[in-house]
């Protein structure tokens, strides 16, 4: 017994080919690609046929690119040693691959005999894109990689330790498109940076620590991302001899106290500026010291100052989240005539007022700001209710979001014309959801409302609507009538609803229904009719499922969710059904 017990890690190590670590995973390889990820591999393999180009050697222990001769070099036009060990490459080896056009070296230590190392990269003459993310580069070592790629395109330097960027930088490598930047130490970019790239058409900055961004020139560049940064100013001037051809601009996630002066971004369609402190959307007042230099730039300036947004007609998704904005000034929007979605979630927004919708000096007593906005986001904020003209401002309205807030809808009663007159709930100011006729999507998730009155969407033709937590909330089955034929979606989740406090009409287009996180011992009634597909009854008081209404949802259910009831195993005739 000793003896075998003696022998056993010596039979062991046999068995795994007569060393402590195990085998290397075999290669899958094709004709012309071969994938060795994670192989266990410490040098490039040999035994590959001659015809491959795409080779990936990620998640391995390679330390060195030497000169060794390999029969496949001479055709390889991809080549990915990512998570490596890497810190050395031979001019040698890189003259072996006079084809290779992507070169991904992310997450090694070529921060290391990176001046011999970059001496041999200038041996990459068909090279196009080159990844050099993750290893520890400072600005200079990137500098010197790069310092003759006459021919890249794509250049990702993410993930270094870069801390500025000097004049003259990427000067040759002037046809570089997307270049990233992003998760450095970046806090300063000198005059000439980027003068040489006038072919760039994306570029990452974000995950940095720029304050200020005042002399934007990159007229060619079409995406932007300066998300997660310190800035607190960010301008793009008037355009020029060339036109700006921005499109694309993410400033989230910074320090921008007011909206920026963006007159240059005439084809700007995505602007993102949440997580700011954007208080208002104001143009900043102008202290009478200035008064003669305002004179002065009156001509160019004067649409930028009325209204930061004036040039902006061509953004379609506006994200102005996560800031301070008191006031939803509708007429500030009125020159993005091409805006679809507005994003104004967790702001510190109160009451719609008709002075916050004339804000803007150069509309009219009583002209109407008509916006083209499909989708609007004001959840989280502290709005008590809308008024009925709200909607009228936004008659392409498709779907909007009021969660989180404090709204309490009003009765929509029927009249005998088959029009809708509305009545208030008692106690307070109310906001009417009915006969809005373009609106979709409706969530008013968590505002503590009560009840819900006879006819509250009556004439709208929601497809969705959201009214889970709100506790104890009772809903009548006339509450929801009018939306027999439109509506698909309902969320009644988290609301501690006792049976009896939900009744439905016969929603004949219903087809996924949340009741999950209730009190409800039974469905509620008027069910049956409705062609369920998903119904989530998990964590209420259920013991058994009515067979009835299990058998009028035989055909149609496809998901259910019962967890977390005291079903009892003697009442299990539903699962037949």
């Amino acid at each position: 017994g000793c003896l075998l017990l003696w022998l056993l890690p010596s039979v062991l190590k046999a068995q795994a080919g007569g060393e402590g670590r195990p085998r290397p995973l075999p290669c899958q390889q094709s004709p012309t690609r071969v994938s060795c990820k994670g192989a266990g591999l410490h040098k490039l393999p040999k035994e590959l046929g001659p015809g491959v180009k795409h080779l990936e050697l990620s998640n391995n222990f390679i330390r060195t690119l030497s000169e060794t001769s390999r029969p496949w070099s001479g055709q390889l036009e991809y080549l990915d040693i990512c998570f490596n060990q890497l810190e050395a490459v031979s001019e040698a080896a890189l003259a072996q691959l006079p084809r290779l056009h992507a070169l991904l070296l992310g997450s090694n230590h070529l921060d290391r005999n990176y001046v011999a190392n970059g001496r041999a990269f200038r041996l990459l003459r068909s090279i196009e894109v080159l990844d050099l993310s993750a290893n520890n580069l400072e600005s200079h070592m990137a500098g010197w990689y790069v310092s003759n790629l006459t021919t890249l395109r794509r250049l990702d330097l993410s993930g270094n330790r870069m801390t500025r960027l000097p004049g003259g930088l990427f000067g040759s490598a002037p046809a570089l498109r997307e270049l990233d930047l992003s998760h450095n130490y970046i806090m300063h970019i000198e005059e000439g940076a980027f003068g040489a790239l006038r072919h760039l058409r994306a570029l990452d900055l974000a995950l940095n620590s720029l304050r200020c961004i005042s002399g934007f020139t990159l007229t060619p560049l079409r995406v932007l991302n300066l998300s997660y940064n310190a800035l607190e100013l960010f301008a793009v001037p008037q355009e020029g001899e060339r036109r700006y051809q921005l499109q694309v601009l993410d400033l989230s996630h910074n320090r921008l106290l007011r909206f920026p002066e963006l007159p240059g971004a005439r084809r700007l369609t995505h602007l993102n500026l949440s997580s700011n402190a954007i208080a208002s959307l104001a143009p900043p007042a102008r202290r009478p010291a200035d008064l003669a230099l305002q004179r002065a730039e009156a001509a160019r300036r004067r649409s930028a100052t009325v209204n930061p947004a004036a040039n902006l007609s061509r953004v379609a998704d506006l994200d102005l989240s996560n800031n301070q904005l008191h006031q939803l000034p509708l007429a500030f929007f009125r020159r993005l005539t091409s805006l679809r979605s507005l994003d104004v979630s967790m702001n510190c927004l109160q009451d719609v007022t008709r002075e916050s919708l004339t804000g803007d000096n150069s509309l009219g007593p009583q002209e109407l700001v008509l916006l083209p906005v499909r989708s609007l986001d004001l959840h989280g904020n502290f709005i008590h209710s809308l008024p009925r003209w709200f909607f009228d401002f936004l008659p392409h309205l498709e779907s909007i979001d009021l969660g989180s807030n404090s709204l309490q809808p009003c009765e929509g009663r029927e009249t005998g014309k088959g029009e809708t007159a509305g009545g208030a709930a008692p106690g307070g100011t109310c906001t009417a959801f009915y006969n809005i006729l373009g609106l979709k999507h409706l969530s008013l998730r968590k505002n503590n409302i009560a009840r819900l009155y006879p006819y509250t969407f009556n004439q709208t033709p929601l497809v969705s609507l959201d009214l889970s937590e709100n506790t104890a909330l009772f809903m009548p089955k006339e509450a929801l009538e009018g939306l027999e034929f439109s509506l698909q979606k309902l969320s009644l989740r988290g609301n501690q609803m006792h049976d009896g406090q939900a009744e439905f009409p016969c929603l004949d287009a219903l087809k996924a229904l949340d009741l999950s996180s209730n009190n409800l011992s039974l469905l509620p009634t008027g069910l049956l009719c409705s062609p369920l597909e998903s119904l989530d009854l998990r964590s209420n008081s259920l013991v058994a499922l009515e067979e009835p209404a299990v058998v009028s949802w035989a055909r149609s259910l496809r998901l259910l969710w019962v967890a977390g009831n005291p079903l009892s195993c003697c009442a299990l005739g539903w699962l037949d059904a």
